[in-house]
Order: C-alpha cells, then sequence, then structure tokens
C-alpha cells in the first residue's frame, strides 16, 4: 500500500532544497505550496515571470496536484492560457510519480520561449516600421500618378483658392483707398503740419534770421524808370545807351 504522505513530505524536502529562494509553505494540511519560476534575461534584460501554487490531493502522486497561476509578470492572457494547458498535460503524462520539479522545469522553458517570442515580435515591429518609412519615402518622391480626374480635381480648387485671394486683395484695397486722407484733410486733422517746417529747420540747426531794416531803406532808392525816358524804344534796346 503507497504511503502517499511519506511521499509527498520527501518531495517538500527536496523542492524546498532545489529552490530555496523561491519556495513558500501556504499551509501544511493539506500541503500547499508556491514556486516562482523566472525566465533568462532577453536582449534586453527584459524576463517574464511566474509563481505556481500546488496543493497536493489526498492521493497524489496517484492523482494530479491542484495547480493555478498564482501571480505573474509580463505575461500575456495568452502566455497564461498556453502555461495552464502544458501544466495539464505534463500532469497526466507523469501520474504516478512525483511530479512538481518535471511540471516546474515545463514551465521554465515555456516561459524562456516566450522571451524569444517576444525578442522576435519586436524584430518583426521593427521591420515593419522599416518598411513602412520606406514606403513612404518612395511616394514622398514618386508622389501621386497625374490623372485627368484628380487634375481637374486639383484646378478646379486651386482655381477657386486663387479667386478668394483676388477678392480679398480687392476688398483691401478698397478698404485702404475709403480710409486715406487728403493733403488738405491731413492738413486740417494734424495741427502739427502747421508748423511741422520750420519745426524741422529749427531741428536741423538752419535758423534764419531777417533784418527787416533792409526792406525799410528799400524806400529811399530812387530807381530810375525806363518808361519816363522820352527816347526809351523797348524795340531799341541801344536807345537807352545814347544818353
Amino acid at each position: 500500500m503507497t504511503d502517499y504522505g511519506e511521499e509527498q513530505r520527501n518531495e517538500l524536502e527536496a523542492l524546498e532544497s532545489i529552490y530555496p529562494d523561491s519556495f513558500t509553505v501556504l499551509s501544511e494540511n493539506p500541503p500547499s505550496f508556491t514556486i516562482t519560476v523566472t525566465s533568462e534575461a532577453g536582449e534586453n534584460d527584459e524576463t517574464v515571470q511566474t509563481t505556481l501554487k500546488f496543493t497536493y490531493s489526498e492521493k497524489y502522486p496517484d492523482e494530479a496536484p491542484l495547480y493555478e497561476i498564482f501571480s505573474q509578470e509580463n505575461l500575456e492572457d495568452s502566455d497564461v492560457s498556453e502555461i495552464l494547458r502544458l501544466l495539464a498535460l505534463q500532469a497526466e503524462e507523469n501520474l504516478g510519480m512525483v511530479m512538481i520539479f518535471t511540471l516546474v522545469t515545463a514551465v521554465q522553458e515555456k516561459l524562456n520561449e516566450i522571451v524569444d517570442q517576444i525578442k522576435t515580435r519586436r524584430e518583426e515591429e521593427k521591420k515593419q516600421k522599416e518598411k513602412e518609412a520606406e514606403e513612404a519615402e518612395k511616394q514622398l518622391f514618386h508622389g501621386t500618378p497625374v490623372t485627368i480626374e484628380n487634375f481637374l480635381s486639383w484646378k478646379a480648387k486651386f482655381d477657386a483658392e486663387l479667386l478668394e485671394i483676388k477678392k480679398k486683395r480687392m476688398k483691401e484695397e478698397e478698404q485702404a483707398g475709403k480710409n486715406k486722407l487728403s493733403g488738405k484733410q491731413l492738413f486740417e486733422t494734424d495741427h502739427n503740419l502747421d508748423t511741422s517746417d520750420i519745426q524741422f529747420l529749427e531741428d536741423a540747426g538752419n535758423n534764419v534770421e531777417v533784418d527787416e531794416s533792409l526792406f525799410q531803406e528799400m524806400d529811399d532808392l530812387e530807381l530810375e524808370d525806363d518808361e519816363d525816358d522820352p527816347d526809351y524804344n523797348p524795340a531799341d534796346p541801344e536807345s537807352d545807351l545814347t544818353d
């Protein structure tokens, strides 16, 4: 008769020795424990990790243990489903033998595969982005092939935009003409123009002083009028020289 209790205790001691840093006992009756499994580091030191929880059934190892994903890091839902299917398959294949080490090893290998898949997926995404960038660059240089349809569509749009620009310019010119003041209006509205020329000369240092006495003395000058000379003949310039 199989002593299930003894087989279970022996396996627990072995597991605690194999996984000293990741083995944790949760309860003794029924025996329940967790083992944390971490993948090898990927290209950029990324890892995936899961903590497996096992509970012995009464007749383990003739019956499969209960198992579940206790926690996980960086795993997709699809990855978790694959790990659970893997555990079910391995448990079925190893009935009658203590199997926790075998189950954990299978999960370890699966996690390493997942890291490799992440690397492959990133490389494919990188290639796809490079391809899209290359296609965009080609499109930039080649442009869109010209057809009658797209040319007529472009021309109609261009003509409409040009017409709007002309209308806007005409409106601005018309408005500017209405707002433009004549010289008289500028003079009437800006009183600074009254003294602007004088102020300009003063600022430039061109002060002009007028001696009014010069104009007063002009009245004392006796200027002979040629028309008072009886011998003056406008048609004969020399007539004025006979005197």
